[in-house]
C-alpha cells in the first residue's frame, strides 16, 4: 500500500471500503467453575450457621448487604437465620461508592444505589456480607460509613468468595469459599436474582494464573 493510502477498492468513481481484521493480542481466558448453584445453597446455609455462632444474642443481629450482590446475599443469609429457628434479622444495604479512597477515577456523577440501615446499630451485633473480598478496600470504606450511622457493639464480616490479594489488615469473620487466583484473574458470581442463576466462577487470563 502507498504512503497515505487506504484499503478498498475505487471502482467508477464509488468508494468501496474493505473490511481490515486487526488483532489485538487478547491473551485467552479459562472459565472454571467454583460453585454451582446447588454448592451456592449449601455455602449460604453454613455460613449462616457459622455466624449464629458468633453471635451471643441472635436477637442483636444486622445484616448489611454491600451493593450490588452483597444486598441479595444478606437477604438469603437472613433467612437462612430464621430458617434455623431464630429471630427474624433486619437487614440493610450500603453503597460506599462515595467512601472509595479512589473515587477520583469513578467519574464527576457516579451512579449511587440506596444506603438502608432499618434499625439503630447502637449496640447491635452488625454483619457486613458482600459477595467477594479481594483487597479490603471496599471493607474499609463500609466501616468508615457504618461509623456515621451509629456505634454497633460488634461488627463481623461475612463474604461469599475471598479471592486473596489483600491491600489492608482485613479479614472475614465467616467465609463461604476461598479460592487462588492471579493478579490478572476475575472471580464472577452470579445471583438468581439478578442474574437468573447462582454460581461462582473464576475467569482466569492467560497472564493470571497461579
Amino acid at each position: 500500500m502507498q504512503p497515505g493510502a487506504y484499503p478498498g477498492n475505487l471502482q467508477l468513481g464509488v468508494w468501496q471500503p474493505v473490511l481490515v481484521r486487526l488483532s489485538l493480542n487478547m491473551p485467552p481466558e479459562e472459565r472454571q467453575l467454583v460453585l454451582d448453584a446447588g454448592a451456592v445453597t449449601r455455602t449460604l446455609h453454613r455460613m449462616a450457621q457459622d455466624m449464629v455462632r458468633q453471635t451471643p444474642d441472635p436477637r442483636l443481629l444486622v445484616l448489611i448487604g454491600v451493593q450490588r450482590r452483597g444486598v441479595e446475599l444478606a437477604a438469603r443469609l437472613a433467612a437462612e437465620v430464621a430458617a434455623l429457628g431464630h429471630v427474624d434479622v433486619p437487614r440493610g444495604s450500603l453503597d460506599i461508592t462515595l467512601y472509595r479512597d479512589d473515587l477520583e477515577v469513578v467519574g464527576p456523577r457516579p451512579l449511587i444505589g440506596p444506603t438502608v440501615l432499618p434499625v439503630a446499630l447502637d449496640g447491635r451485633h452488625a454483619w457486613i456480607v458482600d459477595d467477594v473480598l479481594f483487597s479490603g478496600r471496599t471493607v474499609r470504606a463500609a466501616l468508615d460509613q457504618l461509623a456515621d450511622f451509629g456505634r454497633p457493639a460488634r461488627i463481623g464480616l461475612a463474604v461469599l468468595v475471598d479471592r486473596g490479594g489483600r491491600e489492608l489488615p482485613i479479614q472475614a469473620d465467616v467465609v463461604g469459599e476461598k479460592v487462588t487466583t492471579g493478579a490478572g484473574d476475575r472471580v464472577d458470581v452470579f445471583i438468581k436474582e439478578l442474574d437468573g442463576r447462582d454460581a461462582v466462577e473464576v475467569v482466569r487470563s492467560a497472564q493470571g494464573k497461579p
